[in-house]
């Protein structure tokens, strides 16, 4: 959240993009993936500038060499796990050595963070404290006087866990300190932030251990079933993500109130808010817990409509996008245009994806947005490059490729949809192959890892800066958001 991000920013609005999208921002798990958080509510300390810290003395140059040796082009999670948190811990006894009178209001501004955070960040602290104080176990495995929650919980944790749980509390003081001073910086420059929810949480997350009623678990915090999707364009034996199932009925009593919180969380963090799989709140893909791939799950139905005007009444002025990839049915997109919300096209699903063409550009309507690709896509060029001759060939007829395996011929097309939003990966701005891909659905292994520096950046704006302002221009993507349905004469 430093001087990286800043850097970005400027670049979009030097280059004329309004929007900045990015995976959700909570504490990562197993796997490293943003879907599979340890709290929908916190954010991750990954993301601190340490830079920052060392700015105001609570960490040195040298203490910043280790991590500084750590792979540019790539995270390599295991040495940033060993060096990072060693690092966060010593700033924070430096912080509180200097009490009142440190940094950003001191030791006053932190407790009043926490006072005002006590819906979500004692549990969260707790339940990160009690995970490391049981050799990382997921919480249904700790003895059993830790399992379930209680109020006031922090007030009787061993004395090792208490002191890392206060740590966890100045974390995220950190965390949204910081956050909320990057999305200032963006939008004094024009640049509003997209944000994102999964629709399901981790299993080993504090949500589950905190609201356990929230979610269809056993006494033993065990699931019966588990979610996923059937196979789809990313796998033929769908994916079998293993995330707990919503008690829906006991979410409707409550007037959906667990959820409503956590949107308002994102939404102060973010402008815009995409709901991930928003075809799970139609049908989702119910998989039996002992299954060992998705390939025998059944769909049963979501909270629908009711749901949607539930968090709409509650937070009148959300701006929410629905991730409706996949299989969409009739039905799907009806619950998407009953609730008012834009969907999702894909460039690279405009050919044997399915047999409709609905991500085929000529049938875009102007309530969408639109997509080269997503983090779950190969990058443009390597998806070119992957296709077969007769596939090739019919792709570069459509999008006017006349041989060449580049993603900006289809950045254009997508500057030039009717669709209300363009989004583009910054792999496919930087024209990159498949090793820059972010995530490969229904692997678990050497996925959410690829980083860009900001020398990338200067070689962009060195080489297509002024295209990208062109095609702003080209294709009034300049924020003007009228329909044009008649003719004015000039003025």
């Amino acid at each position: 959240m430093g001087s990286g991000a800043r850097a970005l920013v400027d670049f979009l609005a030097a280059a004329g993009f309004g929007h900045w999208q990015i995976c959700p921002l909570g504490p990562t798990g197993f796997g490293d993936s943003p879907y599979q958080a340890f709290s929908s509510f916190a954010g991750n300390p990954y993301l601190i500038d340490l830079e920052d810290l060392q700015a105001h003395g609570l960490l040195s140059h040298a203490d910043l060499a280790p991590l500084r040796a750590l792979p540019g082009r790539y995270v390599d999670y295991g040495k940033l796990h060993r060096r990072f948190w060693t690092l966060l811990a010593r700033a924070e006894e430096r912080f509180l050595q200097r009490g009142t009178s440190g940094p950003w209001g001191g030791t006053d501004a932190l407790a009043a963070f926490v006072g005002a955070e006590q819906a979500w960040l004692p549990s969260y602290a707790a339940f990160m404290a009690l995970k490391d104080y049981f050799g990382g176990h997921p919480w249904r495995l700790w003895p059993a006087t830790w399992r379930p929650w209680r109020p006031e919980i922090e007030s009787y944790l061993p004395p090792a866990a208490a002191r890392e749980a206060a740590r966890h509390h100045f974390y995220q003081f950190l965390f949204f300190r910081q956050w909320a001073a990057l999305r200032s910086y963006a939008r004094d420059r024009g640049v509003v932030l997209i944000g994102d929810v999964p629709i399901f949480v981790a299993l080993d997350s504090a949500d589950t251990w905190r609201w356990r009623s929230v979610f269809r678990l056993d006494a033993d915090g065990r699931p019966p079933v588990v979610a996923g999707v059937p196979p789809d364009y990313f796998s033929a034996r769908g994916q079998l993500w293993g995330n707990p199932l919503y008690d829906w009925a006991h979410l409707s009593r409550t007037g959906y109130a667990w959820w409503v919180a956590r949107l308002r969380k994102v939404f102060e963090l973010c402008d815009i808010v995409r709901i991930d799989h928003f075809r799970g709140l139609d049908t989702f893909w119910e998989i039996p817990l002992e299954a060992t791939d998705a390939t025998t799950g059944r769909w049963r139905p979501g909270p629908g409509l009711p749901f949607l005007t539930a968090l709409q009444a509650a937070l009148p002025n959300a701006r929410l996008i629905a991730e409706d990839l996949g299989y969409v049915t009739a039905e799907v997109a009806a619950l998407r245009r009953a609730a008012g919300l834009p969907g999702m096209k894909v460039l690279q699903f405009g050919y044997g994806h399915d047999d409709n063409h609905v991500n085929l550009p000529h049938f875009f309507p102007r309530e969408s947005v639109v997509y080269t690709g997503t983090h779950d896509n190969d990058t443009t060029r390597g998806w070119l490059g992957s296709l077969s001759k007769p596939d090739y060939r019919q792709v570069a007829s459509y999008f006017g490729l006349h041989g060449a395996k580049s993603a900006w011929p289809l950045i254009q097309t997508a500057f030039a949809c009717v669709s209300r939003l363009a989004v583009v990966p910054i792999q496919d701005l930087l024209d990159l192959p498949s090793r820059a891909r972010l995530n490969r659905p229904g692997t678990t292994e050497g996925n959410w890892q690829w980083r860009f520096s900001i020398n990338d950046l200067g070689k962009l704006k060195r080489s297509r800066l002024k295209t990208l302002q062109q095609w702003h221009r080209q294709y009034d993507r300049s924020g003007d958001d009228r329909q044009r349905e008649y003719s004015a004469p000039p003025t």
